[in-house]
Formats: structure tokens, sequence, C-alpha cells
């Protein structure tokens, strides 16, 4: 038997797994991790923290495992996308990370979209500049930490900083590379045009390859550390998403899937290139060579549902403790006793800005309808239904755009919730579906690399080899209609409330 191994970087935690050829789970382990938040709308983490987790949670499934290092084939990393990892001569890192959920740089953006225009950077690569994307990142601190710039030899995402620990290459895939703003996103390259517009040297820039190429293996250190063998191959892997679309059969047209981790995503693949126009969803190069996806993004998602979590269910999280349990049981409980609609309360999701369709990084979350009636439970309802409404926001562009989608799945943290399952079925009324695998970004990528081992022939034969259908969940008519009239008010409130956010921002 063959092995292969996913590393998933997330923004809370790192999780490693260890996966047999056939996609059984021998060992996982995780590790996390902080968010650092020196400013309002800032985000920032420390790329030494995500490889520590990485090398650590390696070490114990190998070791967990009892998986001879010779029969370990193949390593994959997923991760979190857009983050700026900017590393000296030494190969050493120059400041935090600045990462995907960041807001701080509206100012370089337009910078960005005055040098090359509007329509001539989503023609190159695919999307509007975005503060979460990695250009506008690059920029910010060309403008305001010159001193850093200088310093800066290497421009990494965050699980190609995994990556160099790991090999000692600097690589990058299409997939994560497309989040850049740098990337020819049609041709699968560095766009020589955008970086001689915005002045970034392209030496600084790592090599691009496709998702299942090798792009190096293991350093004699790091396989003297972890257990694992120096002749590991290490593969492009994936960014979350396209590696989470792997972990769940969306490798042919006509399928799509919701996430709802940190963010959520609904995310549909296309042999062709499909750009919006109107810059509303992103189009970025998928993790099967030659074909691409279309993404909305809701930045803040599970976020949200965390975030009242650990700010008004203390209660939930000791009695978690005590009891073995997830605090999030108690939360689908709740939930399951407050009907559609919240008893006419709505939520935005907006903690962190939002991208799709808005691209408005001074939006703000809101609890709409609120009065003396409603009680923690219908909060929490609406926080869930709120997200759903957004990933409905995304799903309809995508119909607009004619990616047709004949087949949801759905992944994440906030897939494995019935009632939310439930409540996106009733809102895209359509059935939703959800595979036996649970690992979805780890299983995507450990896939990625087995087709580069050599161990599968194709992403697609992997996926028809490994993936299975485990549960499935039909629109109910009754409450697909209540949602369409709360819908109806959600799709007002963000322009009723859009020069208020801009008021808002101002304020010191």
């Amino acid at each position: 038997m063959r092995y292969l191994i996913g590393i998933d970087l997330g923004t809370s935690a790192t999780k490693t797994v260890l996966f047999d050829e056939d996609g059984a789970i021998m060992a996982s382990a995780s590790q996390e991790y902080p968010l650092y938040q020196p400013q309002n709308g800032w985000a920032e983490q420390n790329p030494k923290d995500w490889a520590d987790a990485a090398l650590s949670t390696i070490t114990k499934v190998v070791k967990e495992s009892g998986v001879a290092a010779e029969d370990i084939k193949g390593l994959g990393i997923s991760g979190q996308m857009h983050g700026l990892v900017m590393l000296d001569e030494n190969g050493e890192v120059i400041r935090p990370s600045i990462i995907w959920c960041d807001q701080r740089t509206a100012a370089e953006c337009e910078e960005i979209t005055e040098k090359i225009g509007r329509e001539r950077l989503i023609e190159i690569t695919a999307n509007p500049a975005l503060t979460g994307f990695t250009a506008s990142k690059i920029l910010w601190v060309k403008n305001h930490e010159p001193e850093n710039y200088k310093k800066c030899r290497h421009i990494l995402l965050p699980k190609d900083y995994v990556r160099y620990i790991l090999t000692g290459e600097f690589a990058t895939e299409v997939s994560d590379a497309s989040g850049m703003q740098l990337l020819d996103v049609p041709n699968r390259c560095w766009s020589d045009e955008v970086l001689e517009k915005l002045e970034i040297d392209k030496n600084m820039l790592a090599k691009v390859y496709e998702s299942v190429e090798v792009t190096g293996t293991i350093l004699p250190e790091i396989a003297e550390k972890t257990g694992l063998s120096k002749e590991t191959a290490v593969v492009g892997g994936a960014g979350d998403n396209a590696a989470a679309a792997v972990g769940t059969g969306i490798v042919r047209e006509g399928r799509a899937f919701t996430t709802i981790g940190t963010s959520g995503v609904v995310f549909a693949h296309s042999n062709e290139v499909t750009i919006d126009p109107k810059g509303r969803v992103h189009t970025f190069c998928c993790a099967v060579p030659g074909a691409w996806h279309v993404m909305g993004v809701t930045q803040g998602a599970g976020l949200s549902l965390k975030w009242f979590r650990d700010n008004f269910c203390q209660d939930y999280i000791e009695k978690a403790e005590k009891e073995g349990k997830d605090p999030y049981d108690y939360i689908n409980e709740d939930v399951s006793q407050i009907p559609a609609g919240c008893n006419k309360l709505l939520y935005l999701p907006y903690l962190m800005g939002e991208r799709t369709p808005h691209l408005d990084p001074d939006c703000r979350g809101v609890f709409f309808g609120l009065s003396a009636i409603h009680t923690r439970k219908d909060m929490l309802r609406a926080v869930m239904e709120g997200v759903s409404y957004s990933l409905k926001d995304c799903n309809d562009i995508l119909k607009e755009m004619g990616v047709q989608v004949e087949e949801m799945m759905a992944c994440g943290g906030g897939g494995k919730s019935p009632i939310w399952r439930q409540m996106l079925a009733d809102m895209y009324g359509c059935k939703v579906k959800t595979v036996t695998a649970k690992e979805g970004p780890a299983l995507g990528v450990a896939i990625l690399a087995g087709v580069g081992a050599g161990i599968y022939e194709s992403v697609e034969a992997a996926c028809d080899k490994v993936l299975h259908i485990d549960k499935e969940c039909a629109p109910k008519k009754e409450t697909s209609e209540i949602y369409r009239e709360y819908h109806k008010i959600y799709k007002n409130l963000y322009p009723a409330l859009k020069e208020q956010y801009k008021e808002l921002a101002k304020l010191g």
C-alpha cells in the first residue's frame, strides 16, 4: 500500500492528514495559532507559526500511523489564499504576513486600477483590484514600510512558505497564484504587463507550476525531524478552495460546491475561462490542469458564527468541554427550534467587509429587525441565514454568467451542519449533497500528490476512485418561499446602508 499526506494550512489552524491510496485516513493532527489585528480591519499572522504547525503535525501523523517513510510517496499543501509572506536574502521572514481578510489596502487598489485600467486588469487577472489580494498588500508595504520592501528578495503565499521550509524551493502553483492579482489567468503564467506597470520585480516571485506537478522533495534535515523520506515528492498543491473542490469531486463541468469555513465560497468548475466583466465573482485557474473555476466569496461566513459563539455562547463552550462535545452541536439544537425567517430578524455577515457581490471593504455586520421578542436562539439562526443569503447571492451571479450547476456539494465546517445544509438547499432550490470523505482540502491535495507521484492517472480518475456520496438534502417548497421573501429585504439592506458605511469608516 502507498500513502499520501495532505496539509491544510487554514486561518485558525493547520491540519495534516495521512491517507492510504484508497483515501482512507490513517492518522490526522492539527495545531492552532493566533490571528493578530493591530488595527481595525487589519489581519496578520506569523509565518513561523504555520511552519511550526506543519512540522509538528507531520511528525505526529507519521509517528501515529506507523507507516514506513519510504511508503509515503507524495505530499500536497492546501493553504489560505492571498497572504503576503516576504523573505530577505537569507530566506528569513521580514514582517508578519498580511493575510486574506485584511482590509487596509483600499488606496493601493485605487493605485493598481489607475496604473493598469479596470477593464484591462480584469482581462488579464480575471478580477478587479481587491483589498484581499496579494498585489495591493505588496504595494502597501512598498508605500508604508519602504525599509522592509528594500530587504525583500522573495514573495510567497502562505502554503508556499511551508513548501520552502519543507523543500528549500521557491515555488507556487496556478490556483493560489491566481489570487495574487499578478497572474495572467487565461494563460496560467505571471503577467509581465502587470508586474512592469506596478514596478514589482518578477525575480521576487516563485516559479509557477500546475497543481499536480512535483515542485521538490523533502530536505534531509526535515526528513530527519519529521520521519518523512527525502524522496517524498511535494507537488504544487492548491489554494484552499481549489483543494476543497478536488476533495469533494468538483473536477468536471456542471459541478459546484458551497463551503462554509472562516469565509464562505460558492465554487463552480469550468473547462473554459469565464470572466464576469463586473468583477463580482472571481475566476481562477483550478487544480485540474487546463481548467478554471468561478467563485463568489462571503468574507465573514463561519467567522460570523464563531464570533457570535465566542462572545455570547461562553456557557456552551464550557458545557462542551465538560461533556466532550462540540459547542456547535448545542447551537444547531437551538437553531432548529426557531422558524425560518427568525421571527423577522435578518443579519448581514459583513464583519470583515465583503467581496461578493459588493466589493466593499468598509461595510460591517448588522442585525436588522431586532426587537424585544428576540432571543439568543433567534440571533444564532439569523447569523446562519444571513450567511446563506450571501452565498445565494454568489450562486445567483454564477447562473447569470451562464455557469450551469447541476450538482451542489457542501463542505467545510458549516457543511457538517444539517441545519445549514437544509438552508442552502431551500435557498438554492436544488439538492445539496455531501461526500463520505470529510477532509476536503487535505484530501484534495493528497489526491494531487498522488497524481504527481504516479499513483493515479489523473485528478478525475482519482476522484472517481476515492470519493462517494454520503448525505443528500432536498429543498422544501414552503421554506424556499419564505426565504425568497426575506432575501428581497436582505438584498435591499446593503444599498440602503452603503453611504453610511463610508461615513462610519471615516470616523477616527
